[in-house]
């Protein structure tokens, strides 16, 4: 499998070699309101995100309306709840979607979503969104990924619970399928995921592996898991927004306020610019300091012909002499001429 050094989403090139691609996910925390999903695009759209994110599905595409034990939830977050009345409480409607992207659109950020059926794909294709997000607990749904893929779009794919060979196999089935590029997000599908067990390492093994950018979805509390991951290659990095964890909504527990993610991306792209490239030579800002350094200075009057001591010759600041390194090859030796004290000591003052 060739490498891609970048995926193009809404004319932004993501990759390494690029700022980390920002996506502010506001899942279900919309609460059943289209003012307040307005109000929260709005809001992400200040937080110099680089994209905001929807997911696409009712209840009844997502699972069943059945009353048996393996349609209901088993602790955590949601105990006790059933599969599809948790769904229909997050879903964001079908017929929301066209006043959501068009406010996208009116703020100039880039609005994509998780389709988790056909239909969603279709829906979003017609609003022509400029990528598709498969879930993780969709990324064996090698199908839909196909389906997805087909519409020449890229694909950002999360990998919570999935093995190796399932990644490869979802990867695969989006390129084969006609993606245009596929971002593979490391992630713990696990709601809030304790910092613990973020693995965050497997972001660089991840990009190593696949040879395709790679990035985190992030469930776990603060920044600190999503900046470390910049830091090991994340060229993506999606997190939950909510306007108020107060307010409620299914994923408030683990999603950031407006000022917290505005924060998150600020040092998400602050780290990427901090890190740079190996080096060992000077910056720039480095070569008007280098007088600061130590080296060798006359420390008192010496007559042309006395031998330079400990007494008269000292390491110290500014760093306009010998260096420090070759005291030991002047201690001993004659002075070439008279010396004052504070003069910088260099080689054409010591006799040979």
């Amino acid at each position: 499998m060739s490498t891609q050094p970048h995926v193009e989403i809404a004319g932004r090139k993501v990759g390494a070699e690029h700022e980390p691609f920002v996506i502010c996910e506001l899942s279900g925390n919309h609460n059943g309101s289209l003012e307040r999903a307005l109000s929260m695009i709005d809001a992400a759209a200040a937080t110099g995100c680089d994209a905001i994110k929807i997911q696409t599905y009712t209840a009844d595409t997502i699972t069943m309306d059945v009353d048996a034990p393996a349609f209901h939830i088993k602790g955590g977050l949601w105990d006790g709840r059933s599969l599809y009345e948790l769904y229909q409480e997050a879903q964001t409607p079908y017929e929301w979607h066209e006043a959501l992207f068009e406010r996208a659109r009116k703020l100039g950020v880039i609005l994509f979503s998780s389709p988790f059926d056909e239909t969603a794909v279709d829906l979003l294709s017609d609003l022509d969104a400029p990528a598709f997000k498969i879930a993780s607990f969709e990324a064996v749904d090698l199908p839909l990924i196909r389906y997805a893929a087909g519409k020449g779009k890229p694909l950002i794919i999360s990998t919570g619970m999935a093995n190796l060979a399932e990644i490869e196999a979802a990867r695969d089935a989006a390129l084969s399928a006609g993606a245009p590029g596929v971002v593979l997000l490391h992630c713990v599908s696990s709601y809030p995921a304790r910092l613990e067990d973020a693995n965050v390492r497997t972001v660089a093994d991840m990009g190593a592996r696949f040879a395709c950018p790679v990035g985190l979805s992030d469930h776990t509390p603060g920044t600190a898991a999503s900046v470390a991951a910049v830091a090991l290659g994340a060229s993506v990095i999606e997190k939950h927004f909510t306007l108020a964890r107060a307010g409620g909504g299914p994923d408030a527990a683990f999603s950031l306020e407006p000022a917290e993610f505005t924060a998150l991306v600020g040092d998400c792209k602050a780290a990427w610019r901090a890190l740079g490239r190996a080096q060992y030579d000077l910056v720039g800002a480095e070569k008007g300091n280098i007088q600061f350094r130590r080296s060798l200075y006359v420390a008192a009057d010496v007559r042309a012909g006395e031998p330079l001591t400990r007494a008269n010759v000292r390491s110290i600041r500014p760093g306009d002499g010998l260096p420090p390194g070759e005291l030991d090859a002047v201690l001993g030796r004659p002075a070439a001429r008279d010396l004052k004290r504070g003069e910088p000591l260099a080689w054409d003052m010591v006799a040979t």
